[in-house]
Order: C-alpha cells, then sequence, then structure tokens
C-alpha cells in the first residue's frame, strides 16, 4: 500500500455542481479518518461557469505539499479528463461520467466509468447529486469507512430538508456500492495511522481568523475580495460570540480607517484584502505609521497586475508590502508558511504591533489561504498574547514620549483621564503639530528605533535540513513545504542541502540571516514572482551572489521543481 495518496477533482461550475464540495467532504472524511491532509484548489475568475479544480493529497504522515502526479482524477466532463489527464500517473485512476462523455481508450491508462448521472437521477432524484456518487466510490476506492463518509455528507447538508438528506445518503451509498460491485483495485488504500494527539484541519484562512481571535482582535473591518473574503465571512459569524464586531465596509479604505479608528479606542483591530484592495490602503497605512497605532492587515496575495489572476497563486505584493506608500512610514511584514504557522504566526503579529505600536502586514497567498491542513491542536493556555504599554495614571502625559525603543505609553480615550490629538500631521512628544526640521528628525528617528528592536526578535526563522550543506535555499511563505520536501529527496540521492525560511521580511531577522548565510556556499531563492522581490532585498543587503528560482503561472512549487534546481547548481559547482 502506498503511504500517500493525490486525488484530484475537475469540472466545469456551469454545469456541475460540486466540484469543490466534493474535495471538500473528502478531505473531511480523510482528516477524521487519522489521514494528514493538504489540499489546493483553483476556482474559475468568471462569476458563473469555468474549470474548477480541487486537489487534496492525503498521506499517514506530515503532507508538506500539494503533491505533483495524480493517484486518482475525478473528472466531471472532457475538458477537465484533457486539462488533468496528463498528470496521472501511470498507474494513476481516471473516474468519469459515462453520461457525460466516454475517453478515448488511449488517453488514460486505467479509466474507471461510472453512470454518476443516471445513478444520482435514480437514487436521489436529482442529477445534481452525482458529486455525492462519485464521492462515494473514491471513497471506497481508498478505504475509507462509509460512516465517516455518512457523517461528512449529513453535516454538509445539515441546513436542508430531511428529504434532501436521504437524498444524498441514498446517492452517496449507491455510489459506494458501484466501486464495491465493479471491484476496483485496492491500490488506492492508504493505512491510517495511530495519532498520538488531536489534530485540527483548518484553511489557511480560518486559520488566521481564529488566531486573531485568541491574540485579542475585538473588531474586524474588511471588504469581500478574493481569496480574503472567507477571513470577513469568518469574522462576521464568530466575532460576536466574544463580545467583538465585524463590519462589511463600502470599500478596502474605509476598513482600514475604520480598524485605526478602533485601535485609537483601544481595541485590537485587523483588516484582511488582496493586492487590489491593499494598494487602497497604502495612505491609511502611512496614517497608523505617523499615530502609532497598532493595526493588522492580512494581504492574501493574488496574481496581478490589476484585477489579474484573482484566483490564482502569487508571491508578487512584497514590494508593495514593504516599500509601499508614500514619505517613509516604518511598519512590519510578516509571511506564515502553512495553516499552523497562519495561526501562530497571526499572534505574533498582533503581539508585535501592540507591543511596539505599529501596523504589521502579513502576507498570505492563494494556495495558503484557501489550503486546508491538518496540524496538531494547540493549547490555548500556553500562548503568550501582549497587550500595548498604557499611561499610568498621576503621571504628566506626552503620547509621543521619546524612549530607548521608541515605544511610548497610549492613552485609551474613556479609560484614562489623559487624552491627546492622534494627527497624521508630524507632532511634537505631545502630539501636537510640529515642522520644525530637528523635530522631524528626532520623530522619524523614534518611529524607526521599533524596527531595530523588532529585529532583534526571536522565534522569526526555521532551519531545517543539513547543518553541513554546499547548498542554502533562503524563502519565504508557502514555498516552505515544497522545499523540505525537496530537500528530502535530495538526501534520498546523498545530495545535503540547508533551508532557512524567514517568517518576518521587514525588518530581516538580521543575525539568523547572516549565519545560514555564511554557513553555504549556494543561495538558491526561490519565488513566485516574476521579477525575484525577496532576492532583490537579500542582494542589496548582504551583497552576494544569489541564484533566483522564479515562478509566475499562478500554482505554487512542486518538489520536483525545487530539487531540479539544487541539481542544476550542483552540476555547474
Amino acid at each position: 500500500m502506498p503511504n500517500n495518496l493525490t486525488i484530484r477533482v475537475g469540472g466545469d461550475t456551469g454545469t456541475t455542481t460540486g466540484v469543490i464540495s466534493t474535495g471538500e467532504m473528502l478531505t473531511i472524511a480523510l482528516s477524521r479518518s487519522q489521514y494528514d491532509v493538504f489540499t489546493f484548489r483553483t476556482n474559475p475568475a468568471e462569476i458563473k461557469g469555468g474549470q474548477a479544480m480541487y486537489q487534496v493529497r492525503v498521506g499517514n504522515h506530515p503532507v508538506l505539499s500539494q503533491g505533483t502526479n495524480l493517484d486518482i482524477l475525478i473528472a466531471y466532463d472532457a475538458v477537465a479528463l484533457n486539462t488533468h489527464g496528463k498528470d496521472l500517473k501511470s498507474d494513476g485512476l481516471a473516474i468519469f461520467d459515462t453520461d457525460t462523455f466516454i475517453p478515448d481508450d488511449n488517453y488514460v491508462k486505467q479509466s474507471y466509468g461510472i453512470p454518476m448521472s443516471s445513478i444520482a437521477l435514480n437514487e436521489a432524484g436529482s442529477k445534481k447529486a452525482k458529486n455525492v456518487v462519485a464521492m462515494g466510490a473514491a471513497a471506497e476506492m481508498m478505504g475509507l469507512p462509509l460512516e465517516n463518509i455518512r457523517t461528512v455528507v449529513r453535516e454538509q447538508f445539515k441546513h436542508k430538508p430531511e428529504k434532501v438528506i436521504e437524498a444524498n445518503m441514498k446517492a452517496l451509498e449507491s455510489g459506494w456500492a458501484w466501486a464495491l460491485k465493479h471491484n476496483v483495485s485496492t491500490d488506492f488504500h492508504v493505512s491510517p495511522r495511530e495519532l498520538k494527539a488531536s489534530k485540527l484541519i483548518m484553511s489557511g484562512n480560518e486559520a488566521i481568523a481564529a488566531g486573531a481571535i485568541h491574540a485579542g482582535c475585538r473588531y474586524y473591518a474588511g471588504y469581500p475580495i478574493t481569496p480574503a473574503s472567507e477571513i470577513l465571512e469568518f469574522m462576521e459569524r464568530e466575532l460576536p460570540r466574544f463580545d467583538g464586531a465585524a463590519i462589511q465596509t463600502e470599500d478596502e479604505i474605509a476598513a482600514v480607517t475604520s480598524c485605526i479608528g478602533a485601535s485609537f479606542a483601544g481595541a485590537k483591530a485587523m483588516t484582511a484584502t488582496s493586492g487590489p484592495g491593499f494598494s487602497l490602503m497604502m495612505e491609511a497605512l502611512g496614517l497608523a505609521s505617523m499615530t502609532e497605532l497598532p493595526i493588522v492587515i492580512i494581504d492574501c496575495q493574488r496574481g496581478g497586475p490589476s484585477t489579474g489572476l484573482p484566483t490564482k497563486t502569487e508571491q508578487s505584493d512584497l514590494n508593495q508590502a514593504v516599500f509601499g506608500g508614500h514619505g517613509e512610514a516604518p511598519r512590519v511584514v510578516m509571511a506564515p508558511s502553512n495553516v499552523k504557522d497562519c495561526f501562530f504566526g497571526i499572534i505574533k503579529a498582533f503581539n508585535i504591533a501592540e507591543k511596539y505600536q505599529i501596523p504589521v502586514i502579513f502576507l498570505s497567498d492563494q494556495s495558503l489561504s484557501q489550503r486546508t491542513q491538518t496540524f496538531t491542536k494547540p493549547q490555548l493556555s500556553s500562548i503568550e498574547v501582549w497587550n500595548r504599554l498604557q499611561a499610568t495614571p498621576g503621571e504628566a502625559y506626552m503620547r509621543f514620549k521619546l524612549t530607548e525603543n521608541g515605544v511610548s505609553p497610549v492613552a485609551i480615550p474613556g479609560k484614562h483621564a489623559t487624552t491627546y490629538v492622534a494627527t497624521g500631521l508630524e507632532h511634537n512628544e505631545s502630539g501636537d503639530p510640529n515642522y520644525t526640521p530637528a523635530n522631524h528628525f528626532r520623530m522619524m528617528q523614534k518611529r524607526y528605533k521599533k524596527l531595530d528592536y523588532i529585529a532583534k526578535e526571536k522565534g522569526f526563522t526555521r532551519r531545517f535540513g543539513d547543518e553541513h550543506a554546499k547548498v542554502g535555499i533562503l524563502a519565504w511563505g508557502s514555498s516552505e513545504g515544497p522545499i523540505e520536501e525537496a530537500i528530502g529527496m535530495a538526501n534520498r540521492d546523498g545530495i545535503e542541502v540547508a533551508a532557512l525560511t524567514v517568517k518576518m521580511l521587514n525588518p530581516l531577522p538580521d543575525e539568523d540571516i547572516r549565519h545560514f548565510l555564511n554557513s553555504v556556499e549556494h543561495v538558491l531563492i526561490p519565488e513566485l514572482n516574476y521579477t525575484g522581490q525577496f532576492n532583490q532585498i537579500i542582494r542589496a543587503k548582504y551583497m552576494i551572489p544569489t541564484i533566483p528560482l522564479n515562478k509566475c503561472a499562478g500554482v505554487p512549487f512542486s518538489p520536483e521543481e525545487i530539487y531540479n534546481k539544487i541539481e542544476e547548481i550542483l552540476s555547474k559547482a
């Protein structure tokens, strides 16, 4: 039996019901059957119709990437088979609806036709249930317990009338029975493992939202935009349960400025958007920096420029996050690497924002935001949460008092007797507008001094791989998983490789990066953008030769792409 499988579902959302829901239900059922899962999806950019794809990789060990070649493909139409069939392994299996199309026998080595539409119509009374038929068949082929699938289907349709639930149960069981009767190979069974700890299954966006609530976020404002909208939906649903407020604003400018106002009033505040919306927030980002008010901005990056590739992934907003805006406005930029990192990383983002009274930008991306992964359930009581330094009653108060680390006590309106003016104009220590050259320099120095201290905070890099390696991979964001898997492939071939993923991109954790750069001979920097933005930052700061690996295709790196580049570097060394 294999120790992992990669399953993909594809079809047109305009003519096929449930491409994404098929994958989502399979993912939940697999995770509840003690497997680790890692998903990847792409939705069509069209409002109605267009090809969608959902991929789930399942294993009895930690799964680090979405996988490359497919073991099972569920194709709801001929276009999906033609598009994704080339990614099937030589012994892979294509499952298709014989009521919709019949593929060329020579197209794939193994094809398995099921009259999905007929079974759905006869058993459930509607062809729309064909996705549940397909899921039942696939579940049987993978050896999933039928009861697990029943539970997931019941949950999926819990808001529907009982007759709809029962109809889908019949569709599920009929698909299961069809696969069982026709005796498909058991080569697609993956042995589950005994879990030693409880696991959660969440998407990156869900983990960000849940982590923010634990960090103390009590105000959220946002405007819908792919792929960040799920954060808004989560916060609207869950934040009121924690005495918080979530609102949908008229645009991204209103969202970020209302967060600044909420922070001024003492609340921990967050907004989320994607590249186009983030561009609209640039002026307000400067206001948060000038008023030294902590806010957290999530940028779920997608392909650009302009509306670009709204449903595809990219890491191309780094320059905007680090350098964007008029004037010089210090900010912190962080980037998570996986779903677990989304949860713990957003807590760190709030902690840094509060401790240093500074805006923090959190760079996710479409792949990570909408990816689903399993991770060990965190012990919430052990997670440290920081709060801002507040004014002490009775002291002569200066909101922007010059201090050693640049952080000044903040007075909360209604809580502290004293008040201050939070203005976008340059100001003196008391907050009064002041435009003298000497004062402007002092205040710029105060605001930027914080970055020197933030750069020394620990826990913003992760080093893995071989201790004594010639090739070192320096990376950021969601590429960590494919890199780690590529290093495993290299190790099996006797190649030693090390990697350092950087979780804070501004300011850079300088000590860790310098130590890593000095420990390797060749530095590879893979990025999901065209110009190598992180590579340019590293070369400018450290003045070293690096080897870029830029991918700009709307999809994540595969482990093989990283591994092939490692081999190429060593062949030229």
